[in-house]
């Protein structure tokens, strides 16, 4: 079984997470070769890995900002994400405030 080319799905959930959350930083990394052969990637769909540092996160409490990365990701995670791990940092944790 071979891992599709998710370039395309990397560049949508790069634009939905910067016009939602306008981050200073982000990565978007496909793993999704780790989980070739496993029942839940049959169906196509991804697995990402995100690192997220924004000021949107000020004030919210961990689960906060994963419903924030969720609400913004929107139809994509029933579309194009099978599996999401994320950190999600304002910037003074990241050392960048």
């Amino acid at each position: 079984m071979t891992v599709p080319d998710n370039s395309g799905r990397i560049a949508a959930i790069r634009a939905a997470l910067e016009q939602a959350l306008a981050p200073l930083d982000l990565a978007v990394v496909d793993d999704s070769h780790k989980h070739v052969g496993h029942a839940g990637a049959r169906d196509g769909r991804g697995h990402f890995t995100v690192h997220i540092v924004s000021a949107a996160f000020e004030g919210m409490n961990p689960l906060a900002r994963h419903r924030a990365v969720y609400e913004a990701l929107g139809g994509l995670m029933q579309t194009d994400i099978h599996a999401l791990s994320m950190t999600a940092r304002t910037p003074a944790e990241a050392g960048r405030g």
